[in-house]
């Protein structure tokens, strides 16, 4: 097969996902808004819609430190998902935009039975003049501007770096210049090093400070290896469509999915690591600043929501990524991609709601939440498959004058 001389233009079938996506996505989103409104009140939805938006953020994000990674490694795995991987980037822009209720909710402050609700406390002037720890923070970082000014940073380096290589691939499909090949490379480095600072200030801002008397040294990590796992379990699932179709029904081979097999496996061990790091660290130190954080989400039944991330989002996946077999069938490795996804969805709600558990209440279920936060995830991912697809059918799903290409094309694997 002569590569330059082949189409490799996105099935049509895309286009009904894209219309479906954007329906659902909106239906879900206006659906879980107004039942969030009416019955939880203002904070029930920002916190609600917090959990699908990092979700999501996630996918392109992650998308792009997985692309740089790619980039500097220059392995024949990435080629054929490299369009995914920059369509996703290319979401950013509209981010941005989603990003706007969770700046509306710095300055939305309800009074419920008596008391002022914010999502984050440190945003409530209240708050901060009443506790002292929380006063000192505002002063020099948690404050509503400083906030969003690291915001716009994040979405500005982010945005920058996907812009650049995205960029230089189209033209390297126009041009072919070997030159491009080298300037993707001294990008993608110091942009590992700029996606690890500022994934981590993000978790800090947007997670962590969703309980500003707790800290923890390795959560800018966990929160990253997430992003990544979530990245790479969304293109596996997007791989085994398109393989489906033509023209990529000639492209993917089982030695492709079975690199993507083994480097999911490798983000669900990463992402296990750090989170039972996290866990062995605070909970034997038992010191009173950090402790509360588990304790919250080991009572009330928010355990059982524990359980259920040990089980679905390690555990089973692990097990079941050791299979070389599962590893090369795309149908099956996409249902282990699925359900990666759907854990990686309970753990954000296992970060989030339980930060809302109030001095002297007892932790518990809030089941409007947990309908909220899953609409609100569908609505969000709607809106933001529909814009991906749109992305993803402006190019050849394949960078036909990359180097290397036809060499992994004819990938067949040793292993």
């Amino acid at each position: 097969m002569n590569v330059g001389e082949a189409t490799y233009n996105p099935p049509t079938i895309v286009d009904r996902y894209q219309r479906t996506a954007l329906i659902v996505g909106l239906l879900a989103l206006v659906l879980s808004a107004v039942v969030s409104f009416i019955f939880g009140g203002a904070v029930a939805f920002f916190r609600s819609y917090l959990v699908g938006y990092v979700f999501w953020c996630g996918v392109a994000v992650g998308s792009l430190a997985i692309m740089m990674l790619h980039h500097l490694s220059g392995g024949a795995w990435g080629l054929v998902v490299r369009r995914i991987f920059e369509a996703a980037t290319r979401t950013l822009p509209l981010l941005f935009v989603l990003f706007i209720p969770i700046a509306v909710s710095l300055f939305v402050h309800p009074v419920v039975n008596g008391h002022e609700q914010s999502l984050y406390e440190w945003s409530n002037a209240h708050v901060v003049e009443t506790d002292p720890l929380i006063k000192a923070k505002a002063e020099y970082y948690l404050n509503w501007w400083f906030f969003l000014i690291r915001t716009v940073f994040y979405f500005a380096v982010w945005g920058a770096l996907a812009f650049l290589l995205s960029k230089w691939s189209r033209e390297q499909d126009r041009t072919g210049d070997p030159r491009l090949k080298g300037w993707m490379q001294n990008v993608s480095g110091p942009g590992i090093l700029l996606f690890g600072l500022t994934v981590t200030f993000a978790a800090v801002d947007w997670m962590m400070s969703l309980e500003p008397h707790w800290f923890s040294t390795i959560y800018g990590l966990l929160i990253m290896a997430g992003w990544g796992l979530t990245a790479l379990a969304f293109t596996i699932l997007v791989a085994s469509i398109l393989a489906r179709h033509e023209p990529m029904d000639h492209v993917f081979q089982p030695s492709h999915f079975h690199d993507y097999g083994k480097l999911l496996l490798a983000f669900v061990m990463i992402y296990a690591y750090f989170s039972f790091s996290q866990f062995l660290i605070i909970w034997s130190a038992n010191i009173p600043e950090e402790i509360p954080w588990y304790l919250r989400r080991l009572r009330g039944g928010w355990q059982f929501v524990g359980l259920a991330v040990v089980l679905f989002h390690f555990a089973l996946p692990f097990v079941l990524l050791l299979s070389r077999t599962l590893k090369r069938d795309y149908r099956t490795l996409s249902r282990v991609a699925l359900m990666v996804l759907c854990a990686r969805v309970i753990d954000m709600v296992y970060l989030v709601s339980p930060a809302f558990v109030h001095e002297g209440e007892a932790p518990h279920f809030n089941l409007l939440d947990l309908l909220t936060m899953a609409g609100l995830t569908i609505g969000i991912g709607g809106i933001w498959i529909a814009y991906f697809i749109r992305e993803l059918k402006s190019r050849p799903l394949l960078p036909v004058n990359a180097p290397g290409l036809t060499d992994a094309l004819a990938m067949t694997g040793g292993h």
